[in-house]
């Protein structure tokens, strides 16, 4: 066989495995003008090598981020280096539907991206080879893992049954509350609630009745506080409430609308309608509590103090 032939033989071998190699092989001049386009572009694109070549790049894809690119491709020939991203910095470069059945969740195709120099005889870099990696399976794979750590960690912080924040992650706020206040001086109270005869309520209509009490409560409560206050599930059938900005009179106004929406409701339970009541202690911040479990001892013992004059009570901490 003939030098020519073999020659010919090899860069039909060539050819051949760059048509059907499983990664985006793109050809640029420096003016962007497409120079080749091989079979994984064709597939994906559903724009053929014939109709793409000559044209530049960026009249037959607008989509693609073009200052951007212009700067990856001028640095690649100018220094004369290859020049990666990945899908984490650019979900994609070409916006390609996905259709790998594995990763039917992802609309579009993950992209991780090459841009090599392609040098001429002279040693001048005068094309440059864009390689499109279809990364799709790698990056739905870390978003769900993603997405599954961040659901962990807002069940961590929260209550299963309410939804409510737990007492670990409410007390924090807390003290992060009573620290803004120790700062900056500004008004701030703190409530402290609990379902009242709750244990009653348990022994004769059930505990699964006594969770949907508990939820109607966390319901009502979050509908009558603003945006800017927080509303914790302290343990059974008690709650906690910063609210901040606001002194001692203003949370009673709040209070007083929560505890009169409770008394008028009707909780529809499976086993039968419950009407219940709470009762409410109220602490506004002072300069007296050495740390925030102390402002919180005086929003309890106001709320003990509620109970014991009758129940169904908003009662504000006096020294």
């Amino acid at each position: 066989m003939a030098f020519n032939d073999v020659e010919a033989n090899s860069f039909h071998w060539l050819a051949d495995m760059l048509e059907s190699i499983e990664v985006g092989l793109v050809v640029l001049d420096l003016d962007f003008r497409v120079q080749a386009w091989n079979g994984f572009m064709e597939n994906h694109s559903g724009i053929t090598a014939s109709k793409v070549r000559d044209q530049v790049l960026f009249d037959v894809f607008p989509d693609i981020p073009k200052a951007w690119l212009t700067r990856k491709v001028d640095a690649v020939a100018l220094l004369n280096t290859r020049a990666f991203t990945s899908w984490e910095q650019r979900p994609y470069l070409f916006k390609f539907r996905n259709t790998r059945p594995i990763t039917g969740t992802e609309e579009y195709m993950f992209q991780n991206l090459t841009i090599s120099p392609l040098s001429g005889t002279t040693g001048e870099v005068e094309k440059v080879c864009l390689m499109v990696y279809d990364v799709t399976d790698i990056a739905s794979g870390k978003r769900a893992l993603e997405r599954a750590n961040e659901q962990l960690a807002k069940l961590s912080m929260t209550d299963r049954l309410t939804g409510l924040l737990n007492r670990g992650t409410w007390e924090n706020l807390v003290d992060a509350e009573y620290e803004r206040y120790r700062r900056y001086g500004h008004a701030t109270s703190l409530v402290m609630f609990d379902i009242d005869h709750f244990k009653k309520v348990n022994d004769t209509c059930g505990h699964l009745a006594g969770d949907e009490v508990i939820k109607h409560a966390a319901l009502i409560t979050r509908s009558n506080l603003r945006q800017s206050d927080t509303l914790g599930r302290y343990g059974g059938e008690e709650f906690g409430i910063i609210l901040p900005e606001t002194d001692a009179e203003g949370a009673r106004i709040i209070c007083e609308r929560i505890r009169e929406s409770i008394e008028q409701s009707l909780v529809d339970t499976s086993v039968a309608p419950i009407q219940y009541t709470i009762s409410m202690g109220i602490a506004q911040l002072t300069d007296a509590p050495e740390n925030y479990m102390q402002w919180m001892q005086q929003a309890d013992e106001t709320l003990y103090a509620a109970k014991a004059g009758g129940r169904n009570k908003v009662k504000v901490f006096t020294t």
